[in-house]
Formats: structure tokens, sequence, C-alpha cells
């Protein structure tokens, strides 16, 4: 921690030192002036704005595809940090928090998968930083440093973006080094409540005239929200634990009173922050004809997991609380490599290769049973369970071959070449005891995974016919093939042998030393090829209007999971019609689409146990038809001193298919599973129910105003709030536990810019009303009264800080 402290601040206080000796030193150049003109004119004229998601620069307003397109300055003055952040900027977006790995999933108009966070499952929103794809859930919760902008496509992106954007695709650009545009950089430093504090710098250094680099280092670290709880008080006194122990049928001679030093009280908290990254991008430009980005970027995520608490506190202890018996620990490291050639190989034809290699590693320890039961002996009515990841190891390169045509044509197109790989490996140890971990054992598992091996080769081509001045048709096909290899998995389970002591495994143990059996063997294969296609059609009404109608199809891949079974692929298809609009000379712009989506052999995947007594991750493909259907809509204004966003998602149907029963560790469901099902747990009939995670309305509203100064200066307050009605968070629709009901969360900012624009001071508060918002929800836990309890992860707390920023 010092360490990286030391570096960041050296780093900082170099900028702070040299930049306005070296501004004040040169006037700015023509060009700088003129992109600096630029770009404030396309703050202003909304319509101005391009995107990529036709993978070539197109204005956002004349590109028929729902996509939002996040500024740079909007990701800084919303202080988005990681994907999750976004949420309230994109129509239909969610991130939910998932617990022991302390990552973030995402769901794209209902479209999600909670348990993406595994070595066996994808998401079905994809995610690609500079065009090259993040195989890995944990990427989300990664440190958004130096960006340039944000694109979510919303839809199936199968044809141009590939497998597993099934329900839509981010991407991230980040900002490139200017060849032309001499030395210039920015920097921030901030703190705010629970001791947050963040550092970030980002320098351009131009070199030669043909050749530049960019430098850009951040971190960011606040204290843990979740309390722990003390034990005294809420344990019984000793005669009172025996009377439970004996009572239970337990051994006298084995009785021993609960050690209360085994509770945390103490170190990091749960819910902490402590997270830096760092990039060095080149630009190299030897021609007009060739153009080469090539970056490496580093980050570290030393904080802590989300922790589950409680819906209900038990009376007497806080909300931000908990009897937690597993220290939390995180430790992911992740060495990214990311590369575009772009070749201008002849009159209007160009070459492009993107490539990337990404090393991830990651361990972690999590409290799963969230101290949610009081142990009443050493042994009795408490539990004791570690969520632990020994270790996780994931490698992953891929290519990209795109030839495409430049310039106007009477048909634009382009056709490419994939190529990706991932080799990853995982062991991660669950032990469960009763009462707490000096009673016996409930159950224990290690699942060590020495090679899972995905990979994914395509092809695809898309083309534009104009035909006519004002009418186009696209087509677009995509043929997949997709291999996925477990070799060597096993699972094993606590065979209750009463030669071996009762003690939780520890992380340098070999289960079958320690009084475990192999309980099932994982290796399996599987391969299979599937096409993904669009065909759109879009009209102009006028310089300032475009609608568009489409239908498109995604794709998931299918895979292999725990015992060595199959699960099949999943398949998306799309049906769409969209309208954008400018109006006021380009500084009102109203984009819409409505969308029905048919999805088949959905993916379900939780963790189970099986009628051996093992536990394990179970998928399962819903039958029948899943169903969704929805409207989506972006205002946004710009104009002099004001600007306003509205942003709404209207999702009224989203039901599962039928002929599915579905069961998870995570619940308590008190219906049998029928005869035929593969697990033991108990089951329940899932046909029909809403999809997670899609509120039936979403709106968030933005509105900030500069009030200009006498000395040139500028106020502004922001004012941005997000309302969703009620949403269910799990397939179950379990009761008023498994629900988020309707709320509003709302954030408040005032920033003073000085007049030469070099600096800027910045108040926030987020989450004013402090409200509680769940992400997610379980509730396994049968209380004596025969309720469940259930726990949730939530939206952070109230926070508020300042910021000092400035330019040279």
């Amino acid at each position: 921690m010092k360490l990286r402290y030391s570096a960041l601040y050296v780093a900082l206080t170099a900028v702070l030192a040299t930049g306005p000796a070296l501004a004040a030193g040169q006037d700015a150049s023509p060009q700088d002036q003129a992109n600096k003109q630029d770009q404030a004119r396309k703050v202003k004229q909304l319509d101005a704005i391009e995107v990529s998601a036709t993978k070539r620069e197109t204005p956002l307003q004349k590109t028929p595809v729902a996509v939002s397109a996040i500024t740079a300055d909007t990701l800084d003055k919303e202080r988005v940090m990681t994907v999750q952040d976004i949420v309230k900027l994109v129509p239909g977006l969610q991130g939910t928090s998932q617990g022991d790995h302390g990552v973030v999933t995402l769901t794209l108009r209902g479209i999600g998968n909670d348990s993406a966070k595994t070595e066996y499952a994808d998401p079905e929103v994809a995610t690609f930083v500079d065009g090259v794809y993040t195989p890995r859930a944990e990427a989300a919760a990664g440190l958004l440093l130096d960006m340039d902008g944000v694109e979510v496509l919303r839809g199936p992106q199968g044809t141009l973006w590939g497998r597993n954007s099934t329900a839509g695709a981010i991407s991230f650009t980040t900002a490139k080094p200017d060849i032309g545009g001499g030395f210039y950089g920015n920097g921030m430093v901030e703190a705010g409540n629970f001791n947050q504090s963040g550092v970030r710098a980002a320098v351009n250094l131009p070199v030669s005239s043909t050749f530049a680099m960019r430098v850009a280092a951040v971190h960011e670290q606040h204290d843990g929200y979740v309390d722990y709880q003390n034990p005294v008080g809420q344990i019984p006194a000793v005669d009172q634990q025996r009377a439970n122990y004996l009572a239970a049928g337990g051994d006298p001679a084995a009785f021993q009173p609960i050690n209360t030093n085994l509770f945390v009280q103490k170190g990091k908290k749960y819910d902490a922050q402590d997270q830096s990254a760092a990039r060095v991008s080149a630009r190299w430009q030897p021609s007009d004809s060739f153009l080469w980005d090539l970056s490496y970027e580093y980050f570290a995520d030393r904080g802590t997991p989300s922790m589950n608490l409680m819906q209900h506190p038990r009376p007497g202890q806080d909300f931000w609380s908990a009897l937690i018996d597993v220290a939390p620990y995180l430790d992911r490291t992740s060495h990214t490599v990311r590369s575009r050639m772009d070749w201008n190989i002849g009159d209007g034809v160009q070459l492009t290769y993107v490539a990337g290699f990404n090393r991830y590693s990651g361990k972690s320890d999590y409290d799963q049973d969230a101290g949610v039961n009081v142990p009443t002996s050493f042994a009795t009515n408490g539990v004791y369970q570690e969520d632990r990841t020994n270790f996780s190891n994931y490698k992953s390169y891929s290519h990209e071959l795109d030839l495409k045509s430049t310039g106007e044509n009477a048909l634009d197109w382009i056709l490419g070449l994939y190529y990706a790989h991932e080799n990853n490996n995982i062991r991660f140890d669950i032990p469960i005891m009763n009462g707490t971990q000096q009673g016996t054992v409930n159950w224990q598992g290690s699942f060590i995974q020495p090679e899972e091996v995905v990979s994914t080769a395509a092809v695809f081509g898309q083309a534009t016919w104009h035909i006519s001045d004002s009418w186009r048709l696209t087509g677009g096909a995509r043929w997949s093939h997709d291999r996925r290899e477990n070799n060597g998995g096993i699972n094993w389970g606590w065979a209750y042998d009463p030669a071996y002591p009762q003690l939780p495994i520890s992380p340098g143990e070999q289960p079958g030393d320690v009084g475990f059996s192999i309980s099932q063997r994982n290796d399996a294969t599987y391969s299979k090829s599937k096409p993904t296609w669009l065909v759109r059609v879009d009209h102009d009404l006028g310089p300032d209007g475009l609608i568009y109608a489409s239908v498109s199809t995604g794709y998931k891949s299918g895979g292999t999971q725990d015992g060595g079974a199959l699960y099949k692929p999943e398949t998306l298809t799309n049906y769409e019609i969209g309208a954008k609009f400018a109006f006021l000379d380009g500084h009102l712009t109203w984009n819409s689409a409505a969308y029905y989506e048919v999805f088949k052999n959905y993916q379900l995947s939780a963790p189970v146990t099986y009628p051996d007594g093992t536990h394990g991750l179970g998928f399962a493909n819903v039958g029948g038809k899943t169903k969704v259907a929805g409207f989506e809509s972006e205002l946004a204004y710009s104009q002099a001193n004001d600007r306003a966003n509205l942003i709404l998602s209207w999702i009224p149907e989203k039901k599962l298919g039928t002929e599915k029963y579905a069961a998870s560790n995570d619940y308590y469901v008190p219906t049998a599973c029928p005869p035929e099902s593969t697990i033991s747990n108990n089951c329940m009939d899932i046909s029909g129910n809403d999809l997670p995670h899609a509120p039936n309305v979403s709106l968030t509203a933005i509105y900030e105003h500069d009030f200009v100064l006498g000395n040139g200066g500028r106020l502004t307050p922001r004012l941005s709030a997000q309302y969703q009605s009620a949403q269910w968070l799990s397939w179950f629709n379990f009761g008023a536990g498994d629900k988020q009901k309707s709320y509003v969360r709302g954030d408040v900012s005032l920033r003073y810019t000085e007049p030469g624009d070099k600096w800027y001071v910045n108040a926030y508060v987020q989450n004013v009303s402090d409200g509680k918002v769940k992400s997610s929800a379980a509730g396994s836990t049968l209380l004596a009264d025969g309720t469940v309890a259930f726990t949730s992860q939530y939206l952070p707390p109230r926070t508020y800080g300042v910021q000092l920023g400035f330019w040279f």
C-alpha cells in the first residue's frame, strides 16, 4: 500500500511541478486550439458524437443500432469507476454484486447470468476494451482508467462482436496518445467519508513527429462499509451452551465452550476498496496509411469482497454489520496487452488487426454464512461456512483480422476472422462446520480444476447496400465454433471417515490426505458450431431523422459442468424497431427503440446438492421460449450553459419459458424435486416466472447548469436521480425477501471551474437519502420460528467527498 501510494505521489508531484512550467513556456498550436474547439462543439452539438458500433466511425444519430454513447466528461462527472457505475446511464442495464469472488455480473434487457463469475460460465453481456474481448466477469470490477468513452450496444451483437454478446456488448475506448498535441495532461485528488481517498493522473508525451506515448495511473481506496458485531452478549453463557450441546445428543466429554476469539473484530472490513491501475500507451503513425496503437495495462485489487447482510438484522445490531468468523481477503492481479494496427492498403480498403493478451490471477476468502444464525454451542445452531479460492489463474489471448471498405460507396462491407483462447485453473475449498469452526463437519468440499480450456474461432461478414440516398439495407452473418475442455477436474467431498479429525481443510492440505474422497470427475469436452445473422433496413427522415427495423440473433456457448455433464447453448432472436431524431440544430436528440426477444435454452446455473450428498455448480436449460419485450428511450439536451438527460427503460414482459424445475443451495425451497431430477435439493417450478433484475420501469434524470461568475469562473450544480420499479432478484420469485421494492436513488454535486479552465473543485454526495438498495438476494437459512432469513448485497450507503482536478 505505502509503495503504491509513494509511486503515485511521486508521479503526481512531477506532473504538478513540470506541467505549468512547460505550459507557460509554449503557446498552444493552431492544431491544439482547433482540437479543443472541435471537442467543445461536439459537447454542445450532440448529433456530432461518433460511435464505432458497426466497426466503423459513424455519427451516433445516423447509426441504426440501439447504442448508448457515454462521453469521458460524463464518466468523470458521474464518478464512474467500474462497470456497475454506468448502470443508471444505460436503459435496461443492471449490475449485480456477487459475494465470494467479489465480482459484478451484468444484465441487459432482463437477460443475464448471476453465476458468470465461475470458471465454467460465460456472460450474456460481452465487454470489450479497445476492441479486445474480456472473458472474465472479474474485469467488470476493475477501475475504468483514463477512458475516452463507453458505448453500450443493446440487443444481440453476434454478427460483428461475436459470441457471448447475446444480450448486448459494452465497448470501452481508452484515451490514446496524441502525436501532434504536445505535452499536456490532467490529474485529480479526492477525499471523502469512510476514509475514502483517490488520486489519478494522465500525461501525453510526444516523442517525435510520428510517435507519442501516454501514461496514466490511478489509486482508489475506502474503508469497508460493514462493521464487525461483537459476539459477547449474543452467544449464550457457558452453562447454557453445555445444555444446548447435550440436548442435541452431544458427547459430554467432547464439550468445549465457544471461543469468542474466533470471531473477527478488527482488521480490514468487508466492502472495502483498495485498487490501483496503470496504463502505458503508444501510438506510431509513420505514414498516412498506417497507424499502430499498443498498450500495457496493470490492475491490482487488494480490497475485500462485498458482504451478504441480513435484510432484517437481529435486535440491537446495526444494519451495516455482521457476525463474522472468516476475515475478508481479496487479491487480484491482471496484466493486459492490447494492440491495434490499421492499414489503408488501397483506394477505399482498410485492413485492421486487433490482438490482445491477458493474464489474471486471484485469491479470496469469504464468510458465506454471513453470521445469520448465532451458535448456541460450539457445535449447534450456527453454521461456519468459508468460501475460499486458494488460487485461480486465467490466461487468454485473441486475434481479429478485419478487411473493410472505407469512404463513400454504394456498398459498405466488412469481412473478418476471429480466434480466441483461454486456459484457466482453480482450486476452491468450502469447509462447512456445525455451530462454529470448532464444531463437527456438516460437509466439506474441495474443487480442483487443473485445466479448463476454452477456444472459439469465427468468420463473419456484413454489408450495407445504399439503395438510394435515404434507404439502406444491411445483412450480416457469423459462423462460430466453440470448444471447451475440462481436463483432470476433480470434486472432493468429505467422506465422514472417523479416522480423520473433523477440522476445516487448510489451503496447503491435499483433500485425499485429510479425510476426503473423490465425489465427481469433471473431465468432459464440449464442441459445437453455430451461425448468427442480422437483417436490417434503415431510412433517413430528412437530415435530422432516422428510422430502422432489424431482426438479429445472438448466441452463447454451451459447455461442461461438475460431473462431466454438458449443457446446451442458448440462442436469442431479437425483433427491433428504432428511431433517432435531432432537434434545435443538434442540441437536442431523442433516440428510442422497441424490441421483442425470444430466448431458447436459457441457461440457469446455481450451487446445488447431488443425490450422493456432494455439492457442485449445476447448469440447466429452460424449456420452451423465454420472452422479453420492452421499450427504451434516451433524450439528451445540451446548449449554452444547460445540459440534461432523460433515460427510460420499460420492460412489461420478461417471462421464463416452461418445463423447468430449479434448485439452488442459496434458497430454502420446501418442495421435493421430481423423480427425474439429477439433484437432491428441494425444487421449485419456475415456469413462467419473471426474469430477475428486470424492473418494469427504470428512469434516470440528470440536469446541470453553469452559473458564469463575475470573474469568468463557472459554478455548476448537478442533479442525478434514478427511479426503478420493483424487481425480482432471482428466477425463484420467492416472496418479499427475493425482491427489491421500487426506489429512488439520487446524487448531487457542485463544481467550481476557474476562469482559465486549469483547475476545478468538486463536492459531491452520492445516495443522498442513504437508501438501502439490494443488488442480490439469498434465503437458505430456516430459522427456529419456521421463517427464512434472507440476506442481500447492497449498493453503497451514502458517500460524500471533495475532488480537486486540474489540466495542463
